[in-house]
């Protein structure tokens, strides 16, 4: 299982940085941002391989189910 910050999600936030900088503002002076939606993936495989049972409330909620 991983709970990781939607990539794509960050590449275009990062978007508005890039054109601030390139636009002549020093990148020091901007804010950094904390990731605000993420990524709930779960590997059955990796799971069965383990001996893990993974419940299917869990599976349910997650994003992505890697079979």
């Amino acid at each position: 299982m991983s709970y990781v910050p939607d990539q794509s999600e960050i590449f275009r936030r990062a978007a508005p940085y890039v054109d601030r900088i390139l636009k002549g503002a020093n990148p020091g002076d901007l804010p950094v941002q904390a990731p605000i939606k993420f990524e709930f993936v779960i590997n059955l495989k990796t799971a069965k391989t383990l001996g893990l049972s993974i419940p299917p409330e869990v599976l349910a909620i997650a994003d992505e189910v890697i079979e």
